[in-house]
């Protein structure tokens, strides 16, 4: 099959490049500067550059596709430059151009990767336009299988770094004493389903997916530390405080939090079922991300 991935140089590109590629895949990662970042893709993997929010730099490579895979997307962890619309040029209206080349190019199958909690009416600007991304996508004229996963973690990845960056060792003071929900999901064991996806039986699917434990933010944080051999003791800043100084963080550039990481602090970040028992997975089977921890960072 050949296979587009848009974004395919990024942390879960690569991964799912390779994964595809392996699977006997003809494969293309498309992103803006595919000679500068896709030094990790196999020698086989295709590249090609372009920008999803600028439509006739990525239409000619949905030429002769079988299937898209939608990974374009802003980390939900930091306050991206440009504020909160840069989150609807990119979800949004890069969706919007990627159903359109895809409907002009004649491609059968788009595989869009959303986010838990995605709502068109959310309370965060990520939540809303990956929701408003998700109707684009059933509203398309192509066969579609929408993923939300929960928090992705892997080499390459956000989760560890954003819990680092947000707090300190030995003491460190965490909104609501970090307990907001997580369900770390391990990136190999989400790329396995994203591949499985591309079969037809997964048409018109949406689903929840996540890791095999819940995990508080302070867990995440506790984890992290022990694993470089360092304790850590959580100190709560209620979260109203925690809100004004977020919100006061939003004009500082140096910052990467501000009002709308706040609010993704409010909501846990779980699935009700986790949606990885239909591609024949065993959520307690998955990656934990303590052994994550302990196999990465050295201290068993």
């Amino acid at each position: 099959m050949q296979v587009l991935v848009t974004g395919g140089t990024g942390f879960i590109g690569t991964h799912l490049c390779r994964e595809l590629d392996a699977r006997g895949h003809d494969v293309t990662a498309l992103s803006r500067s595919p000679d500068g970042d896709g030094g990790d893709l196999p020698e086989s993997v295709a590249t090609a550059m372009g920008d999803v929010t600028a439509y006739d730099s990525i239409e000619g490579a949905f030429e002769g596709q079988d299937a898209v895979v939608n990974l374009v997307a802003l980390s939900p962890l930091f306050e991206p430059k440009g504020g909160d619309e840069t989150h609807f040029e990119v979800h949004l209206e890069g969706t919007r151009n990627v159903v359109r080349a895809a409907e002009e190019r004649g491609v059968r199958k788009l595989v869009q990767l959303s986010a838990l909690g995605a709502d068109p009416e959310g309370e965060t600007a990520y939540v809303r336009s990956k929701g408003q991304a998700e109707r684009v996508v059933r509203a398309s004229d192509l066969a579609w299988t929408i993923f939300r996963p929960s928090v992705v973690f892997g080499d390459g990845g956000e989760f560890v770094s954003f819990t680092e960056t947000l707090t300190t060792p030995y003491v460190t003071a965490l909104p609501g004493g970090g307990g907001t929900r997580f369900q770390p999901l391990w990136v190999g064991d989400l790329v396995g389903p994203l591949a499985d996806s591309l079969d037809a039986a997964h048409d018109g699917e949406t689903y929840e997916v996540g890791g095999p434990e819940v995990l508080t933010l302070a867990d995440v944080a506790t984890a992290v530390y022990r694993a470089k051999g360092r304790s850590l003791t959580v100190l709560s800043v209620p979260m109203a405080l925690a809100k004004v100084g977020m919100s006061l963080a939003d004009p500082l550039p140096f910052v990467p939090f501000g009002s709308d990481q706040y609010r993704s602090l409010r909501f846990d970040n779980t699935v009700p079922e986790n949606d990885v028992t239909a591609f024949g997975r065993d959520p307690s089977g998955l990656t934990r991300l303590t052994e994550y921890l302990r196999e990465r960072r050295g201290d068993a």
